[in-house]
């Protein structure tokens, strides 16, 4: 017989929810990784996708595991918005400007990563010293999710390209939409569908700016925005 220390409170075993929640937030943390090495931009696009997708899948999760039916509305329009529309219309754009090869960064790839990785650790560390806590997700979620908001404004400040600055400003809403599922999970569902129609509109935005940008300079790269500097 093993012996039973007294006086030492007994461990729960992890719930298997706040595991597979848990483990979702680090996939999506780590495509955002993958998003800032992408050197082609249809391999960003669709990197975006499978994120999309996860944080669709995450929704689901909590909406079975928390019993917040109105996830599930929030997670079909998550699909058919950020999983099909968006990069469906941005591949088109793609294609009709020609571009395959993401513009080169500010620094090298390594020191990209050096610098992703550093600033995911800051933001997952010093979210848990506010000790938030949440009954629809576990606290590591909310960490992970502002590690992916902090990581995608790498994206869009290190990248001269205009799509791959779009695909960082959209992956930083699935990394605002996670947040949100941590923290308020059950909100009404007219303030979470506004956070897509935001993202409708941001596309819009990206995408004239795409086609006039190319259409003046026939390249998608930032670096001939600095002509404008006075």
């Amino acid at each position: 017989m093993v012996p039973v220390a007294v006086g030492i409170p007994a461990v729960a075993p992890p719930e298997v929810y706040a595991g597979v929640a848990n483990g979702l937030a680090v996939l999506v943390l780590l495509i955002e990784f993958v998003m800032l090495r992408a050197a082609m931009l249809r391999a960003q696009i669709r990197v975006y996708a499978a994120q999309s997708l996860l944080v669709s899948v995450l929704a689901v999760v909590v909406a079975i595991g928390r019993d917040v039916p109105e996830l599930y509305v929030l997670a079909t329009l998550s699909l058919a918005l950020k999983v099909i529309g968006v990069p469906w219309l941005m591949l088109r754009m793609l294609r009709a400007a020609g571009t395959e090869i993401a513009g080169s960064g500010s620094l090298g790839v390594a020191s990209e990563v050096l610098l992703a990785v550093a600033v995911a650790a800051f933001g997952f560390f010093a979210t848990g010293r506010f000790h938030i806590t949440s009954p629809a997700l576990p606290t590591t979620a909310l960490g992970l999710s502002v590690a992916v908001i902090l990581v995608a404004f790498v994206l869009m400040i290190v990248r001269r390209d205009v799509v791959s600055q779009a695909i960082g400003f959209f992956s930083l809403e699935n990394g605002v939409s996670l947040t949100s599922l941590v923290v308020a999970a059950g909100m009404p569902l007219i303030l979470e569908v506004a956070f897509l129609f935001d993202l409708l509109v941001a596309v819009v935005v990206f995408g004239v700016l795409m086609k006039l940008h190319h259409q003046r300079s026939e390249s998608l790269s930032t670096q001939h925005l600095t002509r404008l500097r006075g």
